[in-house]
């Protein structure tokens, strides 16, 4: 290879090298998180059904806490809420709202559930870093159970009564 060619290789490979590095690491697509569109209530024999709609995205990973009060994520503060006792959701990754802030759920932040037998409020309790939370007071302290469903995607809360 002549003197030349070599030069004009290594100022070529130089001119992409400076290139690649001003461009930057490549950025990540941001994941998709599922947000919350709506919540639903429903008197079934034998338990209550609170269901949260989502919007597309992976089915999140869902838990629950019977509490003696709820509070406020990420504040702490006491949410007040009719009821005897306290059910704490969470699903995570979820929101109430998309990438730019703006709500997705747009419903009530507490609500009374005339139609139930054993749940007699649904709270919105929380909404941050992906973590989404909903409280529930109910009359008496009983099996929960709190599962996903895909096709849409929905958390689906089943209070004994």
């Amino acid at each position: 290879m002549s003197k030349p060619t070599r030069r004009a290789l290594a100022a070529l490979t130089i001119l992409i090298a400076g290139a690649l590095a001003a461009a930057g690491p490549a950025q990540a697509a941001a994941p998709v998180i599922p947000a919350m569109t709506n919540i639903r209530t429903g008197l079934n024999t034998g338990f209550d059904r609170i269901v949260l709609d989502l919007s597309s995205g992976p089915a999140p990973a869902v838990s629950y806490r019977l509490l003696d009060e709820l509070t406020a994520d990420p504040s702490g503060e006491v949410v007040w809420l009719t009821g005897q006792y306290f059910i704490n959701v969470t699903a995570t990754p979820a929101a109430a709202h998309d990438v730019n802030g703006n709500l997705t759920y747009t419903g009530p932040q507490k609500f009374r559930t005339w139609n139930l037998r054993n749940v007699m409020a649904v709270a919105v309790t929380g909404d941050f870093e992906a973590h989404l939370s909903i409280g529930l007071g109910v009359r008496t302290r009983t099996a929960v159970h709190v599962f996903t469903l895909t096709a849409p995607n929905r958390v689906v809360i089943d209070v004994a009564s």
